[in-house]
């Protein structure tokens, strides 16, 4: 018997070639896009990520501990009111805006929070809902002072920065303070409660499998285009690089305590929100109101809507943060929402890579930035040093960072990019 000859049709080799070609055109068009992007001053996380690593190496050789599994473990929980709160201050930078009062608010959620469920006795989630639905009212205030008088959001927000925490005052009374039982679930979501490893394990498989999922629906969209795509080998790639790396560091804290309830809430509502900017009409509405007002009215889009959102989104979310952080303490007093939790929230945002002139930035800009301050510090605890140092070296990275976002800006204008 004779061998079977291969099958080398044209119609096959052409195939072939055309795969290869499409793979590596697409894989050229990549590096010329980031490269061009970085030329024109589009920066994206990539300061902030080499700053955190910096951070990180540097407060590693000068203590030990601070890379420890237990002080991650504290980092990562400690990170989550500001950096929800800086969520918030993500949304108004986005639509060209700021809030000054996302401090007094969160702490006047919290002493709505501790009056309406410790003094007057209601269910832990009516108190939730009403210090809610209050900071959205006050989120809608300022929009409508500002979209129907004109005054601008800077001014607006310095006056309830004060009024508020005047409010705040008046509603805890004489006594100034009211301690949270340590029994109910408020105290124990933020305290103690950790996740079992083996959910940890699960959602971080099912991270992986969501990355593949849309960035494989993305390339199918494009292929239908006519455009080249990522291979699916690439995408494979990537979320198993995400399984290992993600899998270490789920690993590694539940060498101490693990992965908490709250740090969890706090990555869902970065990736909710990171939904709403990069795959909703809304989300391109609000980087189209920060990127150039006028120009997104005449497109069409409803500015004094965006913008009133984007309020309510802020306060709101102070809010949320504020009753997290008194949680955690166990208690809501005169101090909550003061001190530097103001300046810290907007600092994570900026550093995190959202632009103070509007337009740019993203929801893991508050993820990292939070993460930079609050490294800085962990750090400089750890080796014992007084606040002053902390404060100084925080406004240093914050200088730096607004820097960075200006020079990028004039970058992105000669390039056309602005």
């Amino acid at each position: 018997m004779t061998k079977p000859a291969a099958v080398t049709s044209p119609e096959l080799a052409r195939a072939r070639t055309d795969k290869s070609a499409t793979w590596s055109g697409w894989a050229r068009s990549r590096r010329r896009a980031v490269t061009d992007r970085l030329r024109g001053g589009d920066l994206g996380l990539l300061p902030v990520l080499a700053g955190l690593v910096v951070i990180w190496i540097v407060m590693q050789i000068l203590n030990p501990i601070f890379l420890s599994s237990a002080n991650l473990t504290n980092l990562a929980l400690e990170s989550v009111p500001v950096g929800i709160i800086a969520l918030g201050v993500v949304c108004v930078l986005l639509v060209g805006q700021i809030d000054l009062s996302v401090g007094s608010i969160s702490g006047l959620g919290a002493a709505v929070l501790a009056v309406l469920f410790v003094d007057r006795g209601l269910p832990a989630w009516v108190a939730v809902t009403a210090s809610l639905v209050l900071a959205a009212l006050i989120g809608w205030f300022y929009a409508q002072v500002h979209n129907r008088i004109g005054v601008p959001s800077f001014v607006i927000t310095l006056g309830g920065l004060l009024g508020f925490l005047g409010v705040q005052l008046w509603i805890l009374g004489p006594k100034g303070s009211i301690n949270l039982p340590f029994d109910s679930g408020l105290v124990a979501f933020a305290q103690l409660q950790f996740l079992p490893p083996w959910l940890a394990y699960t959602l971080v498989v099912v991270g992986a499998a969501a990355l593949y999922a849309t960035g494989a629906a993305r390339a199918a969209e494009r292929r239908r285009a006519g455009l080249a795509a990522a291979s699916r080998r690439l995408l494979a790639g990537r979320s198993l690089a995400l399984v290992a790396g993600l899998g270490a560091a789920v690993w590694y804290l539940y060498r101490d305590r693990g992965v908490g309830w709250m740090f969890v809430f706090f990555l869902a509502l970065v990736l909710v929100l990171h939904y709403v900017l990069s795959r909703t009409s809304f989300g391109k509405s609000m980087y189209a109101v920060g990127g150039n007002m006028e120009a997104a009215r005449r497109a069409g889009v409803h500015v004094k809507a965006v913008l009133t959102t984007a309020f309510v989104l802020c306060t709101t979310l102070a809010c949320v943060g504020g009753m997290l952080s008194a949680s955690r303490l166990a208690a809501a007093n005169q101090s909550s929402g003061g001190g530097d939790v103001n300046l810290n929230a907007i600092a994570a945002a900026v550093i995190g890579g959202t632009s103070l002139f509007g337009g740019r930035g993203t929801a893991f800009a508050a993820l990292l930035g939070v993460l930079v301050i609050q490294s800085i510090s962990s750090g400089l605890t750890l080796l014992n040093l007084d606040s002053a140092y902390r404060f100084m070296v925080t406004g240093g990275v914050l200088l730096l960072a607004v820097s960075l976002d200006a020079v990028a800006r004039r970058s992105r204008v000669s390039h056309g990019r602005a």
